[in-house]
């Protein structure tokens, strides 16, 4: 059932690209969790929706990234997932609308989390901050994150990637291995979207494809990705060149899973993978009571 509610919000490729924006806004129709305030606001100039549950204090910031390929989607498609990660992890989320492609390639989107993530941080200790994403979303915290360290800018004190698309290439494993398995994704799509978002770039740039970027010097990560989807590759080889560039990351990886299955509401793999992403960002992004004990 759940397969089959995402699969309607995911057209063919050669879909018009209007068309394929409109479908997937329709995840905006899934309810949005109850007690949370949704506000719809500019940060750093970029368009965005924050998220913040009312029954709890909100003791730090996510700062979250829609997927969708880097030409469909929105904060809207994402808000409602956004909030049950709110109340989950106590934290007030902030769902932004980078620009899109075709209309705006690279480097676009990443300019844009870069200034929402410095707006964010003039109000915010940077270590109470979490740079989250999925899918083309997870790529862009990943390119987000170092370019904020090659400009010098304090980094956030945690990442959380589901399901990132690291390598526009299609050159991982899975995407031919896991071609026939995975139920959302079709990887014939791939390099045209990637094409699309890259513009002027190659697909192995290390802002395009941020696998291939140096990885050193982030901070902890944590990636949740499904066994069935082809871009399981994307995450198994972040691992692998993150630690060796002697950073800290952490790989669940879900048996029987599809792509961002997060965002389906009532499934109990879902709330399982954000009750355990909400953890992972407590323990590492202190409360303010933990900052002023800190100093």
């Amino acid at each position: 059932m759940y397969r089959r509610s995402m699969g309607s919000f995911i057209q063919e490729p050669d879909t018009p690209l209007d068309e394929r924006r409109a479908a997937m806004e329709r995840i905006d129709r899934l309810p949005r969790p109850r007690r949370v305030e949704y506000v719809d606001t500019r940060l750093g100039g970029i368009p965005a929706i924050v998220a913040t549950p009312t029954r709890v204090t909100p003791e730090r910031h996510v700062l979250y990234l829609h997927g969708g390929g880097y030409v469909v989607g929105s904060a809207r498609t994402h808000i409602a997932m956004c909030a049950r990660l709110a109340k989950r992890a106590r934290a007030e989320v902030t769902a932004i609308d980078y620009r899109l492609a075709p209309e705006n390639p690279y480097p676009a989107a990443i300019d844009d989390c870069v200034a929402a993530y410095t707006a964010l941080i003039d109000r915010a200790d940077p270590r109470s901050v979490t740079i989250a994403g999925d899918s083309a979303g997870g790529g862009a915290a990943l390119a987000t994150l170092c370019a904020l360290r090659d400009a010098g800018t304090p980094l956030p004190g945690a990442t959380y990637l589901i399901s990132p698309w690291t390598d526009l290439t299609g050159s991982g494993e899975s995407v031919s291995a896991l071609a026939d398995i995975d139920p959302l994704i079709d990887a014939a799509w791939l390099p045209n979207v990637g094409r699309e978002y890259a513009g002027e770039f190659p697909l192995d740039h290390p802002g395009v494809s941020p696998l291939f970027a140096d990885l050193a010097g982030l901070p902890p990560m944590f990636v949740q990705v499904g066994s069935d989807e082809v871009l399981l590759s994307d995450s198994t080889r972040l691992v692998a060149r993150v630690r060796a560039a002697g950073g800290s990351i952490d790989l669940d990886v879900h048996p029987g899973m599809w792509h961002v299955h997060q965002i389906m509401p009532g499934m109990p793999e879902a709330t399982i993978a954000l009750t355990e992403a909400a953890a992972f960002i407590r323990t590492k992004t202190p409360s303010p009571v933990q900052l002023d004990e800190i100093g």
